[in-house]
């Protein structure tokens, strides 16, 4: 009964949601951009082009991208955006699976990296990306003389004991891209052996990476741990962020071949849109130079655009993974719950 009770409820947020965007359906006036929570784009990016196309454009954040991506289901006979961003690899198949994007051959494809073009169709085309890892604390490292872990396979040795915070898969997004690491890496038949190892050797389990990183880490926080699953990018954060600019990154990312998961997030044109030109050249705008080189030290990931350039901050303090884990979409859409239940079964239980 509670779960037709919440089925309910997800469907009158959908509704009362739609009904609370007047313009929508105005074409040529406004154009919505159903997105997840984290999403950021500078105000005078978006300005240029509402300027240049005579348009407003709004965003409709609606949780993080698992949530936002089942109402944009939920109300695919009556869409409440024109374009939704935010779909990743991990959720992929599912929004594919869906029907609820239109084919849109963007021109701007030609800058983007085949790796990261996931659909031939081009229903969802590639945005930006950022690799899943292992970060670590420099300066407790060199403090205690111990070499920090350059692979994963490290954080199940004894003399890590107790230094690793992750996150929970199932209530986190890097905490799923880093249980797809370890899948993709040992195996669908050796993973689960490998976390018995974690937790054998006292790694903690944080509900998301906020209480992971800012909670537990030792480079952030009063914690205790000083190594984490977080993001590539990290590092150039960490000095983005400092009140005074170290020269030197005081967080490191373990990039080595197969240790990272890249996640790449995804744009795609709601079928039922009713402004289809505008959304297309929206999609084009988020594929070229001036959006594209806005991303990174808005959201802290990659942008897919080859062509774009990078702060400098990125240059100097990140990398990306050589030979980062894959793991198929449509593995993941498969094998998503199975996976969350056996690491559940271990860790939790």
């Amino acid at each position: 009964m509670n779960g037709v009770i919440r089925k309910l409820a997800q469907r009158l947020i959908v509704v009362s949601l739609a009904l609370l965007m007047p313009g929508v359906s105005q074409a040529g006036q406004a154009l919505t951009l159903m997105t997840h929570d984290s999403f950021n784009v500078s105000k005078e990016v978006i300005a240029e082009f509402e300027k240049t196309n005579g348009v407003t454009v709004r965003f409709l954040k609606s949780g993080d991208a698992g949530a936002a991506l089942v109402q944009a289901i939920l109300s695919k006979n009556n869409p409440m955006a024109d374009l939704f961003f935010g779909v990743d690899n991990t959720f992929f198949s599912r929004a594919i699976g869906a029907d609820i994007f239109e084919p849109y051959d963007s021109p701007m494809l030609a800058a983007i990296p085949d790796q990261l073009q996931l659909d031939s169709e081009n229903r969802l085309l590639p945005v930006d990306y950022g690799d899943v890892c292992l970060n670590y604390d420099k300066a407790w490292f060199a403090t205690k003389g111990l070499a920090p872990p350059t692979d994963l396979a490290d954080l199940v040795k004894p003399e890590y004991k107790g230094l690793t915070v992750v996150q929970n898969p199932a209530t986190s997004s890097p905490g799923m891209a880093f249980l797809l690491a370890t899948i993709g890496k040992f195996g669908e038949g050796k993973y689960l052996e490998y976390w018995k190892q974690l937790r054998d050797n006292e790694v903690l389990v944080a509900q998301g990476w906020s209480d992971a990183y800012f909670g537990h880490f030792t480079a952030a926080s009063k914690g205790d741990r000083p190594v984490v699953v977080s993001y590539a990018t990290s590092p150039p954060a960490a000095v983005y962020y400092a009140e005074t600019k170290p020269e030197e990154a005081p967080t490191a990312a373990v990039v080595s071949d197969d240790n990272a998961f890249r996640q790449i997030e995804f744009v795609g044109i709601l079928k039922g849109s009713e402004n289809r030109e505008l959304a297309r050249k929206f999609v084009d705008f988020m594929l070229s130079t001036p959006f594209q080189e806005d991303i990174p030290l808005q959201m802290f990931v990659y942008p897919a655009n080859s062509e774009a350039a990078l702060p400098e901050i990125f240059v100097q303090h990140s990398q990306i993974a050589d030979k980062p884990v894959q793991v198929d979409p449509a593995a993941i859409e498969a094998n998503r719950e199975k996976w969350l239940e056996e690491w559940t079964n271990v860790m939790l239980r």
